[in-house]
């Protein structure tokens, strides 16, 4: 059997063996699901099925491309294929990357979803169902997390898309989900630009961080102290600070840079984190310009505030 790959916008592949005319199928687009045990990932794969999307859990990394062959001679019936993969072993681990790197080679348009939390979300969580980590063995939650976080490590590297549910509900993940695969056509990029507070500890699924703690905090001017990054009198005195204005041109400029190298490497989502020390104030007055900044250079972009109202 020979075989042609040629991808664009209509992604096809021929087939045929020697002396018969080739017959062009469409190849699935795949996700692969991955992350931490109690994560999440059930409920992602869930989000996915319920947007049309088919859904396998479990299968062998190494049978990836199979179900992709599978997926593109069903005459358009499976359009979207979506992968759970749980890894738990180093030879496990070793089939999904050469699966990986068997797809990049065939452009498959593929993308990896990996499913983050704290370990005290994911210790609070194992307790709650009274199960064990199934990494842990003799031991505690804790070394079973441990031992998959050393697993994961790389493959955590490699995702497209990280997100964290430390503290998210099942209806936030969904909507989270819902965001971004709900659309028939995907955007070139997507950023989240999530403001937060440093002493509620960094976003562990932040791509790029920046510090607004140069500006003079509006926490100590009393009349401000109440209100928050959106409104127009605390904005106003953010960007009323020297450096503040030509801070946000710089960053923004470097973000289109960024953004540029983002595209060419096929990397689709990216989470910008805005940070001050109580994330109520200053990054959130900065986050409300930035993201405009970057839809205006045609990123699709999302605001979160995350610890805004924790005060």
């Amino acid at each position: 059997m020979t075989e042609h790959v040629n991808h664009g916008d209509g992604a096809q592949v021929n087939t045929g063996t020697s002396g018969e005319s080739a017959e062009a199928v469409a190849i699935p687009e795949l996700v692969i699901i991955s992350g931490m045990s109690g994560a999440g990932r059930s409920t992602a794969a869930k989000c996915l099925e319920d947007l049309g999307w088919f859904v396998v859990d479990n299968l062998p990394p190494a049978l990836i491309p199979t179900m992709v062959d599978l997926g593109a001679r069903s005459q358009g019936n499976v359009a979207r294929i979506a992968v759970v993969v749980d890894v738990r072993g180093r030879r496990f681990f070793d089939n999904l990357r050469e699966s990986l790197a068997d797809l990049a080679a065939k452009n498959v348009k593929r993308r990896v979803l990996f499913l983050e939390a704290s370990d005290e979300a994911l210790v609070r969580r194992f307790e709650s169902v009274r199960r064990p980590h199934p990494l842990q063995g003799d031991g505690r939650i804790v070394d079973g997390i441990a031992a998959e976080r050393d697993l994961l490590r790389e493959l955590r590297g490699d995702a497209d898309l990280v997100i964290d549910t430390s503290s998210l509900n099942v209806h936030e993940l969904r909507a989270k989900m819902d965001a971004q695969f709900a659309g028939e056509e995907e955007p070139e990029l997507r950023a989240t630009v999530m403001s937060f507070g440093y002493k509620y500890g960094l976003p562990v699924d932040a791509d790029l961080v920046v510090d607004c703690r140069f500006l003079p905090n509006p926490h100590w001017v009393p009349e401000l102290r109440p209100f928050t990054g959106l409104n127009e009198e605390v904005s106003g005195y953010v960007f009323n600070q020297p450096g503040a204005k030509e801070f946000l041109d710089r960053y923004a400029e470097l973000l289109q840079l960024i953004a540029a190298g983002y595209r060419r490497e096929g990397k689709r989502y990216v989470t910008i984190a805005v940070g001050c020390t109580g994330g109520k104030h200053r990054s959130v007055a900065m986050s409300e310009r930035l993201a405009p900044r970057l839809a205006a250079e045609g990123v699709e972009t999302v605001i979160v505030h995350r610890d805004m109202g924790r005060e």
